[in-house]
């Protein structure tokens, strides 16, 4: 690979406690993913994003850290992590590992020498705030977990910031000291041998250290739950974290230096993303890409698709590198939301309930449009497969979130359950404990890696096939992307690369929606060559191509 291998790549987003359980618990573990990762290889990605696996009293699931270097024993050992690190690298597959550095967990160090008084070495280290004279939280922030974003410390006689959980409690990157200490966390691992780092909820880090009150978003536009009522003007996106992310930059850049780079994406929510991914990864001295929640509400048309790439085609977005991802830990599946199957409602950070679901569309139209976007792809496990979103009963549920808005939102959970690996095999191939962590999906069984390997036709094989465009095409990679065609639900997109090698362009043509549609190829369509792919009846009559509902054709241009 070249040294800037993560542009263009496609990562695989492994949520380890569902993917594989090798020590019999009911809960996927590390040793469970090492055994598992020439599956991974065999897709043909690049890499894997492993979600935390660090030690956690486990309240948010792992995002909720108390001790940043070890790995929490129900995932295994520091030993079991090497071994993954080792055999993915002797698979040609890159490691990105979660960092959570926004919050920790209320029993990290770091918090409980801060909540003992307010003149200890780590006083500053979280954000801390006197009351109002009636005692009320310091402003009207509303945490994302449900309730205000505040939590009173009886110690220091103070309240503490907390976007999620009131036991994780929000550090404050305004302290160098804190910054330092992140960085450290980053040298360890990145002198452990990672290739790179997905930062959870980084445009957060910072605060407004006014504590302005938050405005109403404005009508229309509110969602349901209390922090979609306002907007975020002050705690997230704050003009002070470009300056953290250049010095995490120039520490990864060096360890990058004569070789392949390390790589760190940033998670970024809320209403208006799209600009901030721009600001935190302009140029070479900021983060080398960033991702938001942008497809992960609602479906869009063709319109729409455009309107989220459009900031990469123009000013200083042409000097970035977005990513992109239809799923993920934290969202109802694609399959789902977009393309049939049961639609949950919760898309964490900002998403929207799920649209209607249009006749036709399958989860390979979205895996199609996925790998065809300019910027580095985010695969959510079993996505290749096509798994809908599970239904759980309530006393199945375990998301803080979902056990808090139930029965009007279920939680993450839905898309969390235990990966199926054998149809027929006790929990579907992945424990052989007789309870698992989440029930095994029975929906689940029949689009099982057992069933879709046997079935040339599968979800599986497919995805397989575009991985294998994609990684044969600079086009795809790295190339321009042009909208030739956004009406309505027909996209056709022109992806061109021109290198030392030549020229490498393609034509690509997506129905989204649920009625038939006609086009003409291009004449500049390449003579007599044979369409690279083709999903869902898409047929060549003449000059005139034929799109039924879903339909998807990639085609070379001379």
């Amino acid at each position: 690979m070249s040294s800037d291998w993560w542009r263009g790549a496609t990562l695989y987003q492994i949520y380890p406690r569902s993917f594989a359980d090798a020590n019999g618990d009911g809960v996927g573990d590390l040793a469970g993913v090492t055994a598992r990762l020439p599956y991974v290889a065999a897709l043909g990605v690049d890499g894997i994003w492993l979600s935390p696996f660090f030690t956690s009293p486990m309240r948010d699931f792992g995002y909720d850290v108390a001790d940043h270097l070890g790995v929490d024993p129900l995932f295994g050992t520091g030993a079991d992590f090497d071994a993954l690190l080792a055999q993915a690298h002797r698979l040609g597959l890159k490691v990105v590992i979660d960092q959570v550095w926004s919050h920790t967990a209320a029993e990290h160090p770091w918090f409980q020498e801060s909540r003992a008084s307010r003149d200890n070495p780590k006083a500053d280290w979280y954000v801390w705030a006197d009351a109002k004279p009636d005692g009320s939280p310091p402003n009207n922030w509303q945490s994302w977990m449900g309730g205000p974003a505040w939590r009173w410390e009886p110690r220091r006689r103070q309240y503490h910031l907390h976007n999620f959980l009131p036991q994780m409690p929000d550090l404050n990157f305004h302290c160098r000291a804190v910054q330092d200490a992140v960085l450290e966390i980053a040298r360890h691992w990145l002198e452990r041998g990672v290739d790179g780092f997905r930062l959870d909820t980084a445009n957060l880090y910072f605060h407004s250290r006014g504590l302005q009150d938050n405005p109403p978003t404005p009508e229309g536009r509110r969602g349901d739950a209390p922090v979609l009522m306002q907007q975020h003007l002050h705690n997230a996106d704050q003009p002070e974290a470009p300056a953290f992310f250049e010095r995490l930059r120039a520490l990864m850049d060096h360890y990058g230096a004569g070789g392949p780079s390390r790589m760190a994406v940033a998670e970024i929510g809320g209403a208006e993303p799209l600009p901030t991914m721009v600001a935190y990864t302009q140029g070479a001295q900021r983060l080398h890409t960033a991702y938001s929640f942008a497809f992960l509400g609602d479906r869009p048309d063709a319109a729409q698709v455009l309107r989220c790439l459009a900031p990469w085609t123009e000013g200083a977005g042409r000097q970035a590198w977005p990513s992109w991802a239809f799923s993920n830990h934290d969202a109802p599946r694609v399959a789902s939301r977009w393309g049939g199957g049961a639609a949950g409602a919760f898309a964490f950070g900002g998403g929207t309930e799920a649209g209607p679901v249009h006749a036709g569309a399958t989860p390979v139209t979205w895996l199609a449009l996925l790998l065809a976007l300019r910027g580095t792809v985010f695969l959510y496990q079993g996505e290749e497969l096509g798994l809908p979103q599970s239904t759980l009963a309530f006393d199945d549920i375990r998301d803080p979130y979902g056990l808090a808005n139930w029965p009007l939102n279920p939680g993450r959970d839905g898309c969390r359950t235990p990966f199926p690996w054998q149809a027929d095999a006790p929990q579907r191939g992945f424990s052989r404990a007789a309870r698992t962590w989440l029930p095994v999906d029975p929906a689940h069984a029949p689009l099982a890696v057992d069933r879709q390997e046997a079935d040339p036709a599968s979800t599986l094989h497919a995805t397989r096939r575009l991985l294998a465009l994609r990684r044969a095409h600079p086009a795809l990679r790295l190339g321009e992307l042009e909208a030739l065609v956004a009406d309505g639900d027909l996209l056709v997109l022109r992806r061109q690369h021109t290198d030392a090698h030549g020229t490498d362009a393609l034509w690509l043509a997506f129905n989204l929606g649920a009625s038939a549609a006609t086009l003409p190829m291009p004449a500049a369509a390449a003579p007599g060559a044979a369409p690279l792919f083709v999903h869902g009846g898409a047929a060549l009559h003449g000059a005139q191509l034929h799109l039924p509902p879903g339909a998807v054709m990639v085609a070379p241009l001379a």
